[in-house]
């Protein structure tokens, strides 16, 4: 594991070369950028201008995208940004993850971290969100995650795009020997229409290259967009239809040995006993190799097939340490019951004095709720899986991750090499949610690499190995109490919200040398910075010390607290007598954008519209990741059970970049909402996770799909992220449906508990 003082000094150096005099290409413009990762991986005939963009003299056009693909679609995204400036078309590039590097820093998602809520746009607000931004380029940190790959790269990666045309123009007026302003562009080639003459982006791009950047481009205003702001072609969809070998579990190397790993059940727990020689033996098995790493203790498996590395590590004979933490579900959901009830609390969102609005309160205008969730895998279709090649002094890695540099950073402490000797090669993902963001599968293939004689190693985890290891979303108890005044809106809300400290957890197995205390936002994410306005508002953190391996899931935090604070804001409107939207509408009138969600949903929906008896509609809100989402789902009881018919999405996004995924993000975050609201969760029996498969830890089926219409609203000023913001609003919605058709309330994930659905 990569020791922190490493870290820091890499860190440093990089902030120094940074500070020291970077190289300015393509929208690099800015002073002492960080170097283009490009400039030493060029083919022949191949030139750079800038880390987003290469250009070959055969007119081929290579846009780099720094963020990787996992099924949302942002290879598309990021290409258009590209192209939409250098005035080509997206059937005329290829696109390619970038190198592990520093350029390709993610400042949107450390902004994102500021900690002020996305609609103040104050002074020290956005002060503070552009020295987090100031932080993210020092840091380096390539990262895909929070929603921010689009917003991230918005302005840095058109003016790209804008910079190298600008470049291609001077190039071409020299070699046809006319003013650049009598050029045009048209699709990648240069045109002087006056003399009926042209040449090609290729043609001139050698000569471009060798032009000093421009020190200022200007972009092209919304109204002149030819790719922006319209649905496009998937860069990805002809790869995928036709199996293309894009993803991490296609790759295949000459001389390729395969393995796995398995790794203790028991969290924090070692071998006491253990016995691998039988397993040892067995057909295809090339070597057993013990594995301790800040993730767990287990063996890794070496073979010649996956198959037989699966079956010999079934065939350890071990005996595991006994876990310290509760052994039963019911323990544990206990433990951080109790945390919300009576634990140390933090208050993270505290208006007026909810305490005096409660001193007084007449017992029959208070309400009160517990709500909890479980634990729940991220479950994406292609499991964990990593090649490694140690050989020669250098480190090959093909994984398919959401943190290259970090991948990079501590595979090659691992092996023992330089980082610029470990060559990461960020596949495709058949699906991640934040479980790439994690680097065990990267960790334990460069260990096993280390054992292989320089023959590559791809480590495929099976399916059980990855449910039972974690690390989960976690699970979380929220207590509420809300005073309702005589016009029947809430008065004081007391919102108290425990779970475990995810970034605590985080650091615990990464930078193992760093303090890993303090608040952690993502426990009231979702609850604490909701566009209403309440005299009395006040929502605590309430940390859970518990050795289980949490971390990022889809949406984060934000999907506990939308299940919480949405099904108790309609609790609230129903013992104020007041329509659940209609609620909304008064709580959220100092924020337009929600309110236009509001509204628009309602009207899509029909709501207050007479339904026939065994039918119903739950409403749900929640603003995350800069977009403000409303649902509303509609529900039938049927004797086969609850049947979900149609779901209709507002969401709102600033500027909308390409309609097409926004709409197909909006629906796919509900279904993994919904999928998890009705029936997952990972529960424990003598310290052990239960679940291991789809057959215990199903998804909602295709014939279990609502209809889904979405609306994409652009009011707001400020651009929001699309990939999450589906899933925080899916299970209010559904489980507030489910109370209006049903009479009674439905507190606690999975709804399956307590209800049948067809």
């Amino acid at each position: 594991m990569a020791s922190i003082g490493k870290i820091a000094r890499r860190t440093f150096l990089f902030g120094m070369a940074a500070v020291a005099g970077g190289v300015a290409v393509g929208y690099y413009y800015y002073r002492r950028p960080y170097p283009n990762p490009l400039e030493g991986e060029l083919a022949e005939g191949e030139v750079t201008f800038n880390p987003y963009l290469k250009i070959g003299s055969d007119n081929t056009i290579t846009v780099i995208a720094p963020r990787a693909e996992m099924g949302q679609g942002i290879s598309t995204t990021l290409a258009a940004f590209v192209a939409e400036e250098l005035d080509v078309t997206l059937d005329r590039l290829t696109v390619e993850h970038g190198p592990p590097s520093y350029a390709y820093y993610n400042a949107a998602m450390l902004e994102e971290g500021a900690g002020f809520n996305f609609w103040d746009d104050s002074f020290t607000a956005e002060t503070v969100r552009g020295l987090m931004g100031a932080a993210g380029k020092m840091l380096g940190l390539q990262a895909t995650g929070g929603s921010t790959a689009a917003r991230d790269g918005f302005d840095r990666m058109r003016q790209a795009g804008a910079a190298a045309r600008i470049m291609l123009i001077e190039a071409a007026a020299a070699r046809l020997g006319v003013p650049a302003r009598d050029l045009a562009t048209d699709n990648g080639t240069i045109v002087h229409k006056a003399s009926n003459r042209s040449v090609t982006y290729g043609e001139v791009a050698l000569d471009a290259s060798k032009l000093t950047p421009p020190s200022k481009v200007t972009l092209k205003e919304k109204a002149d967009w030819k790719l922006l702001g319209k649905p496009q072609k998937r860069v990805d969809m002809l790869a995928k239809v036709t199996g293309a070998p894009i993803f991490g579990i296609d790759v295949r190397q000459p001389d390729m040995l395969f393995g796995t790993v398995r790794m203790s059940p028991v969290f924090g727990a070692k071998p006491v006993r253990s016995d691998t020689s039988a397993a040892s033996k067995m057909p295809g098995v090339v070597k057993i190799v013990p594995i301790e790493s800040s993730y767990g203790s287990g063996f890794g498996v070496i073979a010649e097939n996956t198959w037989a590395a699966f079956k010999a590590a079934e065939a350890i004979d071990v005996e595991w340490g006994k876990p310290d933490y509760p052994l039963s579900n019911d323990e544990i959901m206990t433990r951080i019951a109790d945390a919300a009830r009576t634990g140390e609390a933090s208050a993270m969102r505290d208006d007026g004095d909810v305490d005096v609005a409660f001193a007084d309160a007449p017992q029959d205008r208070v309400i009160e709720a517990e709500y909890s969730v479980p634990y729940l895998s991220h479950a994406p279709m292609e499991p964990m899986n990593c090649t490694a090649q140690l050989k020669d002094g250098v480190l090959n890695v093909w994984a398919p991750n959401q943190m290259p540099v970090l991948v990079r950073w501590f595979c090659s402490d691992i092996a023992g090499v330089p980082g610029n000797k470990t060559m990461v090669h960020t596949t495709s993902m058949g699906g991640a949610f934040g479980r790439r963001g994690e680097l065990d599968y990267a960790l334990y293939a460069t260990i096993l690499a280390k054992e292989t004689d320089g023959r590559p190693v791809q480590v495929t985890w099976t399916r059980g190995e990855d449910m039972r290891r974690g690390p989960f979303r976690p699970a979380s108890v929220g207590k509420f109490r809300a005073r309702i005044g005589n016009d029947g809106l809430p008065v004081a809300v007391d919102m108290r919200v425990a779970a475990q400290n995810m970034m605590a957890s985080l650091m615990s197995r990464t930078f193992t040398s760093l303090p890993a205390g303090g608040s952690d936002p993502s426990i009231t994410d979702g609850s604490r910075n909701q566009p209403y306005t309440i005299p009395n508002y006040r929502v605590s953190e309430i940390q859970v010390p518990l050795p289980i391996p949490v971390t990022f899931w889809r949406s984060v935090g934000n999907s506990v607290n939308g299940f919480f604070h949405e099904c108790f804001m309609d609790e609230i409107a129903h013992a104020g007598g007041i329509d659940p939207v209609e609620m909304r509408r008064k709580l959220m009138v100092n924020h337009p954008a929600a309110l236009a969600v509001v509204n628009k949903v309602a009207e899509m929906s029909s709501w207050g519209e007479a339904l026939p008896e065994g039918k119903a509609k739950g409403f749900a809100f929640t603003l995350s990741f800069g977009s403000w989402c409303g649902q509303v789902i509609q529900i039938a009881d049927t004797p086969a059970g609850i049947k979900l018919e149609k779901m209709w999405i507002a969401v709102e996004v600033g500027t909308a970049l390409d309609p097409g995924i926004i709409e197909t993000q909006m629906t796919s975050g509900a279904v993994y909402g919904l999928s998890a609201a009705m029936g997952q969760a990972i529960t424990f029996e003598d310290g052990r996770v239960v679940q291991s498969n789809f057959h215990d830890f199903d998804a909602m089926r295709i014939f279990q799909a609502p209809e889904f219409e979405v609306a994409i609203l652009e009011n707001f000023h400020r651009m929001g992220g699309a990939g999450e913001v589906g899933v925080p609003p899916a299970a209010p919605a559904l489980a507030n449906a489910l109370s209006a058709l049903k009479g009674q309330r439905f507190r606690s994930l999975p709804l399956s508990k307590e209800v049948a659905f067809a």
